[in-house]
């Protein structure tokens, strides 16, 4: 992996997989490194992808302060890493958490993005969160399935405040249309990858202002794809849909059938997706 020093002098880190113009991409959890989004269901084919791990994730460097791991302050890891990169403006993709990180570089720096990929998008950022409504209705519709018990078991846990990544994991059916042996694979994988200092500093107090965020996102005016999944309880498809009302050039794609990592379950579809809007 190559590395970098960020603004504190921290040293990250960042991976470079396949040829053409490049794609920034910034992972969420918020916390887990960032082998998790692999290819993105073979998107290196497509496009150079430049893949972050955050400061204290992965190969990256933990901070000497730790107020630097809040949502807000990554934005700055990014813009060093893209003058380090020596470009000039870069297409950004961010995914779950790493999206609120990515709407935050939009917002700060508008001027330096090409076009920006938002794949099934944390939205606490925007005060968009699923309701306890949403989650009501989607573990509804999943009553029958053989693994809801001891999910809605672990989302009790971490109501709780079980912050462990055992119990995450023991959540992470949810997050999955199909609950076979690569989703088995790819949740157990965050055991090794997720960092709980990371999170907790990622949603420090005023990480978020979302009334200010949403603002500054309707004033950004470059191209945004809104990627929503259908079968995903984190980003529900009619919050993306208010997230996409904030921009003025926007494409929102639903794709059916899938959840929070749709790269695991339909690689080839995603890949084709996020290109062809990239490629527009």
């Amino acid at each position: 992996m190559a590395r970098f020093t960020s603004f504190d002098g921290t040293q990250l880190a960042y991976r470079e997989v396949g040829a053409g113009a490049p794609l920034l991409v910034l992972a969420g959890g918020p916390g887990r490194a960032s082998e998790y989004l692999e290819t993105l269901g073979g998107l290196d084919r497509h496009r150079r992808l430049v893949i972050l791990d955050n400061r204290g994730t992965g190969a990256s460097d933990e901070p000497a302060d730790p107020f630097t791991y809040r949502r807000d302050m990554l934005v700055r890891d990014v813009e060093v890493l893209r003058r380090h990169l020596g470009l000039e403006r870069v297409d950004v993709l961010g995914h779950s958490a790493g999206a609120g990180i990515a709407m935050g570089y939009a917002a700060d720096f508008p001027g330096r993005i090409g076009k920006l990929v938002l794949l099934t998008p944390a939205l606490r950022s925007v005060g968009l969160s699923p309701e306890q409504s949403d989650w009501d209705a989607f573990l509804a519709a999943r009553g029958d399935r053989p693994w809801i018990a001891a999910a809605r078991t672990a989302l009790e846990r971490n109501a709780a405040g079980d912050d462990s990544v055992e119990n995450r994991v023991a959540a992470s059916p949810l997050l999955y249309a199909r609950w076979d042996e690569r989703a088995r694979a790819h949740a157990n994988a965050e055991l090794g990858q997720w960092k709980y200092p990371v999170a907790l500093g990622y949603n420090a107090e005023g990480a978020f202002v979302p009334g200010v965020l949403r603002r500054a996102l309707t004033e950004f005016n470059h191209p945004v794809l809104v990627y929503a999944c259908g079968e995903d309880p984190i980003s529900p498809v009619r919050r993306c849909r208010e997230l996409a009302e904030l921009f003025s050039d926007v494409t929102l794609s639903v794709h059916e059938g899938v959840g929070h990592y749709p790269w695991v379950e339909e690689p080839d579809e995603v890949s084709r997706r996020i290109a062809a809007f990239l490629d527009a």
